[in-house]
């Protein structure tokens, strides 16, 4: 399997991704990779190898968003804020959103989990 650090594009890839943050609302959070399964892989990409690979891309995208996208909401498959610099300010922020934090920073994500539902999601062809 190739190894691939970034999309094919990733500006295309990117765009798509803060369009997709930009939905979630307020309170909810989704994770990495399911902002990456929103997403469909680019053209000459393997299926298992964006599965592998696009959570991390996903998070690349969130670490370089635009201000206006609520990059907070945005967190881990376990639950959890990944471990980096304002990752304080990401907690006061969902906490400001009413998101509780169990006793080892976990947010429930059965409660708190964005359902992602697809006409809530930008329909467009594969820009890749």
């Amino acid at each position: 399997m190739p190894g691939f650090s970034s999309p094919p594009n990733p500006q295309a890839f990117n765009q798509q991704v803060w369009e997709i943050a930009r939905r979630i609302p307020r309170g909810k959070v989704a994770t990495y990779g399911q902002i990456a399964k929103m997403i469909p892989p680019p053209n000459g990409v393997e299926i298992e190898t964006y599965a592998a690979f696009a959570p991390r891309w996903v998070g690349g995208a969130m670490a370089a968003c635009p201000d206006d996208v609520p990059w907070q909401r945005v967190i881990n498959s376990q639950g959890k804020i990944s471990e980096r610099a304002g990752a304080e300010k990401q907690r006061q922020l969902l906490e400001a959103e009413g998101i509780i934090f169990d006793a080892k920073d976990r947010i429930d994500l059965k409660k708190y989990g964005w359902s992602g539902r697809d006409e809530d999601i930008p329909q467009q062809p594969m820009l890749f």
